[in-house]
């Protein structure tokens, strides 16, 4: 917003701040309670990251909806009522996220079951620090806001009558209206303008409906299709970096030995006379009938 009154820096800021929280709490438990920490775990901050910042707009726009209707109530009230709106999402989204890499933990590789106790351990830090620490920051904003002060240096801006005679930069920057006009509360948001007035009637009208439906059966038929053709496996090529000297090496594997199948080892799993001629047959004939 160009208002160093309105702007939400510090808010957006403390969202993402709240997702390291939940990395660095979850790490540290895990960490402490002996769970290895396998080279997959360092991409689970990016996925608490964005589910992090999810909930922290849906927070702050549950805020801004709960101050636009009841703007002289109290914070308590005004508290309640975006936790009454948010909380429920941000749970159920928290909740399925948790059981699905919770569930993840019952593989039998050691490596994606440490990656799924990292993960699903760091989303319900997400949701903690989510529903306590950004919770208050929202109400340290408000207050900020209430009081007049700047969002960078949260001294409280003067806003005379003399605006007309500053620059459009110095109001923005320094009062807090580039419409050279006092702080106020901004109209609805242009994006819930667009969903409310356009979008919601054109998807609710009944050819609309039907067309959804097509094409949502069809995606469906699709969806089931393709689970049909999927092959268990994994191409270990695409595990490795475009310009290792893994992928060369399983191409000339693939072109000159890929004929001749997969490699067959035998173990003798018992103690035997390996001196005895006898024994020593026995082996090779072994060996030989294998062939």
């Amino acid at each position: 917003r160009l208002s160093c009154i309105r702007n939400n820096i510090w808010l957006a800021s403390c969202g993402v701040l709240s997702s390291g929280l939940a990395v660095l709490s979850s790490f540290g438990l895990m960490l402490f309670c002996g769970v290895p920490f396998v080279v997959t775990v360092a991409n689970a901050p990016f996925l608490i990251l964005g589910v992090g910042v999810d909930d922290m707009f849906i927070m702050i726009a549950s805020w801004e909806q709960s101050l636009r209707k009841k703007e002289k109530s109290s914070v308590k009230s005004l508290l309640a009522e975006t936790y009454a709106e948010a909380a429920l999402s941000v749970t159920i989204t928290t909740l399925t996220d948790v059981l699905a890499f919770f569930i993840g933990t019952w593989t039998a590789f050691p490596s994606v079951r440490s990656f799924c106790l990292y993960t699903g351990t760091a989303f319900i830090f997400c949701y903690v620090y989510t529903m306590t620490f950004f919770g208050a920051v929202l109400v340290l904003n408000h207050k900020r806001e209430q009081g007049n002060r700047h969002w960078l240096t949260c001294m409280r801006v003067d806003v005379g009558k003399d605006q007309a005679e500053n620059s459009c930069l110095f109001n923005a920057c320094c009062i807090g209206s580039c419409s050279r006009q006092p702080s106020q509360p901004e109209d609805e948001h242009p994006m819930n303008i667009f969903f409310k007035k356009y979008y919601g009637p054109f998807v609710t009208n009944k050819w609309i409906k039907l067309v959804m439906v097509l094409l949502y059966g069809a995606y469906l038929g699709g969806s089931i299709y393709g689970c049909t053709q999927i092959r268990e496996g994994i191409d270990l090529r695409n595990l490795a970096n475009d310009d290792s000297y893994v992928i060369p090496y399983y191409d000339d594997d693939d072109k000159y030995f890929s004929t001749y199948g997969p490699r067959v080892m035998v173990v003798i799993t018992e103690s035997v006379d390996y001196w005895n001629e006898s024994v020593r047959l026995g082996i090779e004939s072994c060996a030989q009938n294998l062939e």
